[in-house]
């Protein structure tokens, strides 16, 4: 049965359904059927009434089809088609192409250099800080703080590029060995997955491209917090990744070679350059707790220098430290040696804006970070419409079928394995994982690449980063050139294991079940995304770190409850889905607990009216005035008040659907056959003028 249509002035006929005093239903006849006319008109009616439009009708819709959220939009072609345009309006329509092909690239340009700024900021702003949370080795020798010291060193900096150099710096210099050094590898590669989920935050206009975008940008995540999850306790336990790296360092005679290309540098340097540039060899001292470079500035100032190296006479307390006996003499009351002496001479100031300016690291890194996320959110925007009025019709058609089309049966498997290859060769051309997952981000907003596609790609994109840090491995000093490559290798094959964990058997996929709900949640609650990174990113690790600092024991004895409440949510969860009928009665839902405590619509009122002030023309306080003001003075158009009323009174009329007994008759008649008022009681009928609002 079809749904009823919507009618605004809608008017009961009240001879087309009636009932008799006994009960029975009567219809009054279609004008086309005569004989049931005059049998209607031959039988004796002592009382009708108009049956209200529950009784009458039954309003039950037809069911229709749920559309699964998750499918991929149709990006529909509103413009005219190719067939359609004439010689000019084609000449006119490849002219449009090319420019704003040209214009993607351009935004596409400013991005990853916003990107690599915003990275300097970062540094500039918590890197010193960053690079204290290495001084303390008792620390780092707790493989739980160690991996969330990697995830917050790599969030601070938004490098996993610059905390791994870190890592490598202290183990070559022995101030780290290489099992503790892992898990704060394990937690840069966590920290690195930040950048593109603060990337799908600037698609929230929009619900549907949010769920998708924040889904695409949180399956990077999961993965990483669940190949942790797992192959922390398994490295604590065996130390696999630290003997099988030592094994392929010790079995090839790795030698020095050129240092791996920067495809991506060279075209982004020449303009992030210009911005700012940083001496990053500070981390790394200030890593080695050097007291020299504590009040040093990361801002470098000289991009030219001269070292030259000389030998020079320099008197010593005694003969004992002379630097040898054949060039040690006496001369009165002083002792003289030879020893060499390092110049270095200052040639050619670098070409930054910040050069000249006598700025903090502080204020200048807050300056960069608040213009590059401006640069940053412009482009991304940019970058949507642009892929919204490019990717229509038959080229979106094209574009989604290529790229989220499987091989046919039975090859179908291949195609994720090829797409996680996709993914490292891109990231290895890219030279960062961050920018092409950043990039991708949008495309799964908009619904060119669905998420069972994007997570493959960033499966590929974790290898790409490793490979492109064992080729800077292998281009390290021969005295780092070990440490470095162990470190690099141990970073693969902890992506390699992840892998084999959570891609080849479809219901160990986690990830994108996990991101999918995620994303769902957080485009009905979108300010839950902003507790997401909040939490995850920066409240548990520092949390972990603090109880890290009082001592192994106390982390031991808060963390412990609540791991084990979480494994019985998890647990609980899972039998309340597959298995209901084995949990008792009160067991078989969250209601039980508080209504706050299992579902977020509470929540949700609270920072609702919290936020709803800014969101309001005056404040609460204002708005009572306004209506003691407007009720004196009529609320007139020209009171500077008016508005506040007018916010306070608006409501949105809802049209409501009427059954076919209403039609669309001025209220003020009774019935379309021309039966009046008067003569409808005097045949004994009973009107009804109220309207059931269904």
């Amino acid at each position: 049965m079809a749904p009823w249509p919507k009618l605004e002035n809608a008017q009961p006929t009240s001879d087309k359904y009636t009932v008799k005093a006994d009960g029975e239903q009567s219809a009054k006849p279609e004008k086309g059927n005569e004989t049931e006319k005059a049998d209607d008109t031959s039988a004796p009616i002592t009382k009708i009434e108009l049956v209200p439009s529950h009784s009458t009708a039954a309003l039950i819709e037809e069911p229709t089809e749920v559309e699964d959220p998750w499918d991929l939009p149709e990006l529909k072609d509103s413009g005219l088609k190719w067939s359609e345009r004439d010689t000019k309006g084609k000449i006119l329509c490849v002219f449009q192409g090319i420019g704003k092909f040209i214009l993607l690239l351009t935004f596409l340009y400013f991005f990853v250099c916003s990107l690599d700024v915003l990275s300097s900021a970062f540094q500039l702003v918590g890197g010193k800080v960053a690079g204290k949370f290495f001084n303390n080795n008792s620390i780092l020798s707790n493989p739980l703080a160690g991996m969330v010291i990697g995830v917050l060193v790599t969030v601070l900096v938004q490098s996993s590029s610059t905390s791994t150099s870190i890592v490598v710096s202290m183990v070559a210099s022995s101030l780290l060995p290489v099992h503790a050094a892992i898990p704060i590898i394990m937690g840069a590669n966590i920290g690195t997955s930040i950048t593109n989920t603060l990337v799908a935050l600037m698609q929230a206009g929009d619900r549907n491209e949010f769920r998708r975008a924040f889904a695409g940008a949180t399956v990077h995540d999961f993965f990483n917090w669940l190949s942790v999850l797992v192959l922390l306790p398994l490295e604590a336990a065996t130390s696999y990744l630290e003997r099988l790296t030592n094994l392929i360092v010790e079995s090839f005679h790795f030698k020095n070679g050129e240092e791996a290309p920067e495809l991506l540098k060279v075209i982004t340097d020449p303009f992030t350059k210009l911005i700012i540039q940083l001496d990053k060899n500070i981390l790394n001292q200030i890593a080695m707790n050097d007291e020299s470079v504590q009040n040093k500035s990361m801002i470098k100032i000289w991009c030219k220098t001269f070292t030259n190296v000389t030998e020079r006479n320099v008197t010593v307390p005694s003969p004992e430290n002379c630097t040898s006996p054949s060039l040690c003499w006496t001369d009165g009351l002083y002792t003289w040696t030879i020893k060499n002496v390092t110049y270095k001479e200052n040639i050619a100031k670098c070409r930054h804006i910040f050069v000249n300016f006598n700025l903090s690291d502080a204020i200048v890194g807050t300056i960069l970070l608040v213009t590059s996320l401006l640069i940053l959110c412009t482009c991304l925007i940019l970058i949507v419409k642009l892929l919204g009025s490019v990717l229509r019709g038959q080229v979106a058609a094209v574009i989604k079928k290529t790229i989220n089309t499987d091989f046919p049966y039975p090859f179908g498997w291949v195609t994720g394995y090829l797409a996680i290859l996709v993914g490292a060769g891109m990231t290895f051309i890219v030279q960062s994982s961050s920018v092409f997952t950043s990039a991708m981000t949008p495309l799964i907003g908009i619904g060119v690449i669905s998420i069972q596609r994007a997570y493959p790609l960033t499966l590929g994109a974790n290898i790409g980063t490793t490979t492109t840090a064992i080729l800077a491995a292998l281009a390290s000093p021969g005295n780092t050139l070990k440490s470095a490559l162990q470190i690099a290798l141990c970073h693969f094959f902890f992506n390699i294991s992840g892998i084999i964990l959570w891609y080849p058997i479809p219901f160990t996929r986690l990830p994108i079940y996990l991101a999918k709900r995620l994303g769902s949640i957080s485009a009905k609650y979108r300010w839950f995304a902003i507790v997401y990174l909040v939490v995850l990113f920066f409240l548990v690790p520092l949390g972990v770190f603090g109880l890290s600092l009082i001592g192994w024991p106390v982390l031991v004895g808060v963390a412990s409850p609540i791991v084990l409440v979480i494994v019985l949510v998890v647990v609980l969860k899972i039998l309340q889905s597959f298995c209901p009928g084995s949990l008792p009665q009160k067991l078989r839902s969250w209601n039980f607990l508080p209504l706050w405590m299992h579902s977020l619509e509470p929540w949700d009122k609270v920072i609702t009216s919290l936020t709803s002030c800014f969101q309001r023309r005056c404040c609460c306080c204002c708005r009572v005035c306004c209506r003691v003001c407007c009720e004196l003075c009529g609320c007139s158009k020209c009171c500077r008040c008016s508005k506040c009323c007018e916010d306070l009174e608006e409501v949105k009329d809802e049209p409501v659907k009427f059954p076919e007994a209403f039609d669309n008759l001025a209220m003020d008649k009774v019935a379309q056959d021309g039966v009046t008022k008067s003569e409808a009681d005097a045949s004994g009928t009973k009107t009804i003028s109220s309207v059931t609002a269904l």
